[in-house]
């Protein structure tokens, strides 16, 4: 899960250039993100991370923090490993 985060850091770092995000900061109490970044967001960890984030899945409180985008992806992976 640990190089998960580092990814999706490092993402983040492109649009947050001016603030050190914690694994735990909430990016949408922050003011970081708009619609158009949140399908960014989204596009990037299905590219990256080579996951289908469904409808189901599209709760603001997977996409808050990097610890809950990195959960969303191990929990993701698991399904996607089942099938």
């Amino acid at each position: 899960m640990e190089e998960n985060k580092v990814k999706i850091k490092k993402f983040l770092s492109r649009f947050f250039r001016k603030h050190e995000l914690a694994d735990d900061e909430d990016i949408f109490a922050l003011g970081f993100v708009n619609s158009l970044f949140a399908m960014q967001l989204v596009m990037f960890l299905e590219k990256e991370f080579a996951v289908t984030i469904d409808s189901k899945d599209m709760d603001l409180d997977n996409f808050r923090t990097i610890n809950r985008m990195a959960a969303l992806i191990e929990e993701k992976t698991v399904v996607d490993q089942q099938l």
